[in-house]
């Protein structure tokens, strides 16, 4: 089950209410004496569960859910208070002021996280071991192997770790049952030319900038905008090309 809502069809709905007091709201203890009931209490669960993704998502916390719960209400019930066309040009001017203030936030912590990896990598440059390339990624060799290095179209198998530059978990092989198998050509540049740099048996340390990974896009949740990502790397194997 999965009832997939607009978030402008449900703030549509809730606004109508968001201009009256909402008092004597019924207990939530409804009693589930029956099949009906039950059906009608997960149907209601989910609304919920993507109801509050949906705000959540799009910076609207602060709702009064109170009022929220009447506008459903009222809804259903056919009685609202605000005419449809009012309460769309409401729900379109608080959007939009919503929105601006959901891009202003994130293009500042953009920007911080940009200038924090810049930081860090500056220093992190500085310390014995830790070698930068042309391009600006830097490794360490935690352990040298004696085998073949692999070239920009080889693919290859290999163990890795990553976090965030602040140590906080991103990825790992393990996560995924155990060693990885990559075509260097499909992986994010860092990546690409850091392992074309290890013979096979070696262990880098890989300090990738955000240019060289996701950029100013990032990766999901993990990876936020603008993120220098660290990779410890073993080469097990170059594999056959097919």
């Amino acid at each position: 089950m999965n009832l997939k809502l607009s978030l402008f069809t449900v703030l549509a709905v809730l606004v109508s209410a968001c201009t009256n007091k909402v008092t004597g709201q019924k207990e939530r203890n409804v009693a589930l004496g029956s099949t009906l009931d039950s059906v009608s209490y997960g149907i209601g669960t989910d609304v919920g569960h993507n109801l509050q993704m949906n705000i959540k998502q799009a910076g609207l916390d602060s709702l009064n859910v109170d009022a929220l719960f009447a506008g459903m209400r009222d809804a259903m019930d056919s009685t609202e208070r605000i005419h449809s066309d009012k309460v769309k040009a409401i729900v379109q001017a608080y959007m939009i002021g919503a929105q601006k203030k959901m891009m202003a936030k994130q293009l500042a912590a953009d920007s911080l996280n940009l200038e924090a990896g810049r930081k860090f990598l500056a220093e992190n440059g500085k310390k014995p071991g830790v070698t930068t390339t042309a391009s600006g990624l830097q490794y360490q060799v935690l352990q040298m192997g004696k085998g073949p290095k692999p070239i920009a179209t080889d693919s290859v198998q290999v163990n890795y770790v990553g976090t965030l530059f602040n140590g906080k978990p991103v990825d790992s092989s393990s996560d995924h049952g155990g060693p990885a198998e990559f075509a260097l050509p499909h992986l994010i540049q860092g990546w690409s030319e850091g392992v074309q740099l290890m013979p096979v048996g070696s262990r880098f340390k890989f300090y990738i900038p955000s240019d060289l990974a996701w950029g100013a896009s990032g990766a999901g949740e993990k990876i936020p905008a603008n993120s220098v990502v660290v990779f410890e790397v073993e080469l097990l194997k170059i594999l056959k090309k097919q």
